[in-house]
């Protein structure tokens, strides 16, 4: 497990999977229960990461919907 902050290392871990096209712009991002199942991680260091990476414009959150991988030409805000 991480040496840092759990959330900063889910962070990361997202990042490489978008810097490696693992997670293709338009990917739909495992759901908050998948990333704590597959992370062992609690929900708010699931909520504290994609937090981020909205606010760096790598993802966007559609209510109701999903979190999706940004094209970072039109990805919209929020």
């Amino acid at each position: 497990m991480p040496t840092t902050a759990k959330w900063v290392w889910l962070a990361d871990r997202i990042r490489e999977q978008i810097a490696s096209g693992e997670l293709a712009p338009g990917a739909k991002l495992p759901s908050m229960m998948e990333f704590r199942r597959d992370y062992g991680v609690s929900q708010m260091v699931v909520r504290n990461a994609i937090l981020v990476l909205k606010s760096e414009g790598l993802i966007y959150g559609v209510p109701g919907v999903g979190v999706y991988v940004a094209d970072r030409d039109d990805a919209p805000s929020g």
